[in-house]
């Protein structure tokens, strides 16, 4: 009896549409198929949150490494620098003449005087002290040149001591230093001592240029402090002005490479600006990139226009941004960009809406 109702169970098992074994395999595939789903997204929240701890952490890092070498090197020059101004307050105060050169003046053969002069001087202070005395008069005068923003000191021991001035905008920065030396009149100079941040490259320029051209060596330190004083003044100026829009910077110590975000429209905004060298005061490299933040039409492309097969939205990048920056300076152009901002992202918004 029972045999017989099991074989009839089995036989209407056979006869219907919904076989067991298969809705069981059906729904074991579909529960697998949710959990993979659901373990890419966790995946993708884990990477993101060690993404964003990651960046925390590095942003912190450069932070303390800019305090760091700041305070480094403030401490470090700071006695040389109190002790060289105190020559150059001194060669000014004994000074009998200052001559202002211009362009066409100051030249190879100045220079040259310039250094027959210490030398004579530094030889007339070693001669015994009767002798000292004869040849006192004829070395009475006591020059000093100003080039530019340049100040050229004959100071004691047989050296020549340049003084740069810097400005930003018409208003002075800060003094530097450099002290050159020679054991003779005929061989030639090397540095000495100088108060020039230790990251410009100002002994690669000794190597180069001092021995074969001092004067072009003189006026090239000149130009890196003030490119360096002047990209530096612009970011800060930015960061004064425009503090609560910019949510990341970044810079090299020479601020010959810098990074900002703006996160404070519909967008975020990227600015990489690269300098061809370290006397640049305007970018040569520039990439300004409009970043959507939400998955919306209004700032993703159609997939099969752009080829973007997962969907995520692209960046579009801000030419009339690039343009700014390559023409103005960092605050000039900042405000520009910023003023174009919602224009450029409807026009962005109108060409990459699907038709």
């Amino acid at each position: 009896m029972e045999s017989d109702i099991e074989e009839s169970l089995k036989k209407r098992l056979r006869k219907s549409n919904f076989p067991l074994d298969s809705s069981r395999k059906q729904l074991e595939q579909l529960s697998g198929r949710a959990y993979a789903v659901m373990g890419e997204v966790n995946f993708m929240q884990e990477e993101d949150i060690r993404l964003e701890t990651t960046r925390a952490r590095f942003s912190n890092v450069l932070k303390r490494h800019s305090e760091l070498t700041e305070r480094l090197s403030r401490d470090s020059d700071k006695m040389v620098f109190e002790r060289l101004q105190k020559e150059f307050d001194a060669a000014r105060a004994s000074q009998t003449q200052e001559i202002f050169l211009d362009g066409e003046q100051w030249n190879d053969g100045l220079l040259a005087t310039i250094r027959e002069r210490v030398h004579m001087e530094a030889d007339r202070k070693a001669m015994p002290g009767d002798a000292n005395i004869l040849a006192a008069p004829h070395f009475q005068e006591k020059i000093t040149y100003k080039v530019g923003s340049k100040v050229i000191c004959c100071l004691e021991g047989a050296r020549i001591g340049i003084q740069y001035e810097t400005s930003f905008a018409g208003e002075p920065c800060e003094l530097y230093h450099c002290v050159l030396e020679s054991k003779s009149f005929l061989e030639k100079m090397t540095v000495r001592e100088h108060t020039i941040p230790f990251f410009l490259p100002v002994r690669e320029a000794e190597n180069d240029l001092l021995s074969s051209n001092a004067m072009k060596f003189i006026d090239h330190v000149g130009e890196l402090l003030q490119a360096y004083v002047d990209r530096r003044e612009q970011v800060r100026l930015i960061k004064e002005l425009y503090g609560n829009q910019i949510g990341e910077l970044y810079h090299s110590l020479p601020y010959h490479m810098i990074e900002f975000v703006l996160d404070d429209f519909e967008c975020k905004v990227t600015v990489t600006l690269r300098y061809a060298d370290l006397i640049s005061v305007l970018p040569t490299r520039i990439r300004v990139l409009a970043w959507p933040v939400h998955q919306s039409k209004k700032f993703t492309m159609n997939r099969k226009e752009n080829g973007n097969a997962s969907g995520q939205p692209i960046p579009a990048r801000l030419t009339y941004a690039e343009d700014a920056l390559r023409t103005m300076s960092l605050p000039e152009a900042y405000a520009e960009i910023v003023l174009n901002l919602p224009r450029a992202l409807q026009q962005i918004f109108q060409q990459r809406v699907p038709t």
